[in-house]
């Protein structure tokens, strides 16, 4: 039955991709992946494979990749993503020896790859659980892994139907989890090759704070909120719902200045943000210090600068919410300020646990956001205090990355 349904899936993708761009991309991609293969494998070589869905995942694996890149020269590195939104914006990641596309679960799919990559290791990252892909390397006694996972009761594994699927769960040689939690639901099926290490991004945020660059317009805009003693919100990964509620404070609140950086950046998404501001605004590609001098409002309309810019900031709001779910808070977090989120946040362990220790806060409308952004610009010791424990909880929960590391290579050795 899964088979059948991974098959129908595939078919699906290669029927919508002449009318949708993304189902295109990956089924262009999927079709290269066997002659990038025979192109660019060392069949001499040793290599690990890293598996991420798409970019979040790739950013828990990183600090791996990098750390066995540096400390184990002996392995190459094959890295594979199954979404277009993780390949096609780090398919020249140098730290990667081969990057391609996950093909298809299907069995005689699997087989090629496999036969292709020829891996020694494989490391699948959080969520990634191909039955057929799982019982082919266990077939060939290639020792597989998962980081960073997180498990939870509603997950099909452990619906009364779901005994079949949870069998894929055995061919894992080991599974590092996020949480004592997820520990105690595998045990309570037998499945004890577990392990407690926590979450790889806490390595990866703490990296990308250490290495945050200089943006000069949000400099100045920092430097102007100080001299007015304003404070400075960065939104990150906005969507409409998110910037909705967010301008309609800052609009009626001139003690704070706001830099915006949207999870979309398409001309419509612009022009609508554009179209909810009543003060001054920039967008960040037509910044310079001329009319950063009177701009109260930093438009970001590009790529990659995002985890730099939190640095700037006296509180961060997190997009995605009020969707599907918030995007990454660990970014703004690291720089010691609170986050604050909607109510989608179930799914994300961090933002529980965040909320809990009172360096996040959720919202769920118009009103609580109000309630909120208030008591933390009015209260400086407040706005100081839940700062300080959002830094501290990423700083504590950093190292996860040597602790797999260990585990997986002393049994190597």
């Amino acid at each position: 039955m899964y088979t059948l349904i991974i098959h129908l899936y595939a078919l699906g993708v290669q029927l919508l991709a002449p009318f949708h761009k993304k189902a295109r991309t990956m089924r262009l991609g999927q079709w290269r992946t066997n002659k990038i293969l025979r192109d660019h494998i060392d069949p001499h070589a040793r290599y690990i494979w890293f598996h991420a869905a798409s970019l979040g995942e790739f950013e828990q694996g990183r600090p791996m990749i990098e750390k066995i890149k540096a400390e184990h020269p002996e392995y190459k590195i094959l890295l594979t993503f199954f979404s277009p939104s993780g390949y096609e914006v780090r398919k020249n990641y140098p730290g990667a020896d081969v990057i391609c596309y996950l093909p298809f679960d299907t069995p005689f799919r699997v087989r090629k790859f496999l036969t292709l990559a020829n891996p020694v290791m494989a490391i699948f990252v959080k969520y990634e659980f191909w039955a057929n892909y799982l019982a082919e390397l266990h077939k060939r006694q290639i020792p597989t892994y998962i980081i960073s996972a997180l498990f939870r009761r509603e997950q099909l594994f452990f619906r009364w139907y779901g005994k079949p699927y949870r069998k894929v769960l055995s061919f894992y040689k080991h599974i590092f989890v996020q949480d004592v939690n997820s520990k105690n639901i595998l045990a309570a099926y037998g499945i004890d090759q577990v392990s407690v290490c926590g979450d790889t991004r806490f390595d990866r945020v703490m990296e990308v704070q250490q290495l945050a660059r200089v943006i000069p317009p949000v400099e100045i805009l920092r430097q102007q909120a100080g001299a007015n003693q304003q404070k400075v919100v960065i939104a990150g990964s906005s969507w409409p719902p998110d910037d909705e509620i967010l301008i309609t404070y800052f609009n009626e609140h001139p003690e704070i200045r706001l830099v915006i950086a949207p999870h979309e950046i398409s001309r419509e998404h612009l022009l609508y943000i554009q179209s909810l501001l009543t003060c001054p605004f920039v967008l960040l590609s037509e910044a310079d210090e001329t009319n950063m001098q009177t701009c109260d409002c930093l438009i970001v309309d590009g790529f990659g600068l995002l985890s730099s810019i939190y640095r700037y900031g006296d509180i961060a709001y997190i997009g995605g919410g009020f969707g599907a779910g918030i995007h990454n808070i660990l970014e703004a977090a690291v720089y010691g300020i609170p986050v604050v989120f909607g109510p989608k946040y179930q799914k994300f362990k961090e933002a529980k646990d965040l909320i809990r220790e009172g360096g996040g806060f959720s919202v769920q409308g118009q009103k609580s956001f109000n309630t909120q952004m208030d008591t933390l610009i009015k209260d400086p010791d407040y706005l100081k205090r839940s700062g300080k424990v959002a830094g501290d909880f990423v700083s504590i929960h950093t190292g996860v990355t040597a602790k797999i590391m260990n585990a997986i290579f002393s049994v190597c050795k």
